[in-house]
């Protein structure tokens, strides 16, 4: 039992810095929400136009933020080491498959600094439905800094942020946050008409 003292004090050790960091971490999250002053840009300019960008996919060719106009856009700042991050996946999937023909995409922007060789194994594992691009230094300050991820963006059809969630969000509340208001994924042909007076 003396034998293992020692290595049990060092895991109990190890387990509490783990547990002060993480609690750490998410008291600065929440006072960056409690505290308007200290929000990101994208935040305090809700429902501003998102900001653009040009990344490259896992096969290498460029896309931009201007191929998807007129979609509704989940954008995930995410990485494949990200617990939350794969536990969103899977309502990425369904969501993409069930709303793709009515104007929504979602869009992947990984953190990975492995890039494409630990992406897009990782696409073919999880049978990812959805675009994903290697995102960059200037497209994390172009969206205010992603002080954790998954944060996730919801811009409307007309290229403004509408939305945000840092941290696991399921997919009922992206749902609700694409369907809100009955209008933000119908295709502009199946929108209701205006009474004319």
């Amino acid at each position: 039992m003396t034998k293992n003292k020692p290595l049990i004090l060092v895991g109990l050790c190890i387990a509490l810095t783990f547990v002060l960091l993480a609690t750490t971490a998410t008291r600065r999250l929440s006072d960056k929400r409690n505290n308007p002053g200290e929000t990101s840009p994208v935040v305090t300019l809700a429902g501003a136009p998102t900001p653009a960008w040009e990344l490259k996919d896992v096969n290498g060719k460029m896309v931009k933020s201007s191929d998807f106009a007129g979609k509704v856009v989940i954008l995930d700042f995410w990485a494949t080491w990200c617990g939350p991050c794969r536990m969103e996946i899977p309502g990425f999937i369904e969501l993409q498959k069930q709303y793709a023909d009515k104007g929504l995409v979602v869009i992947g922007i990984s953190l990975d600094q492995d890039g494409a060789s630990a992406v897009k194994p990782f696409m073919e594992k999880m049978g990812i439905n959805y675009p994903i691009v290697l995102g960059d230094e200037t497209v994390v300050s172009a969206f205010g800094g992603i002080e954790g991820i998954p944060t996730t963006f919801i811009i409307d059809r007309d290229g403004n942020i509408v939305g945000k969630h840092v941290g696991y969000t399921p997919k009922t509340e992206f749902e609700a946050d694409i369907t809100s208001g009955g209008h933000l994924c119908m295709s502009p042909q199946t929108k209701p008409n205006t009474p004319t007076p």
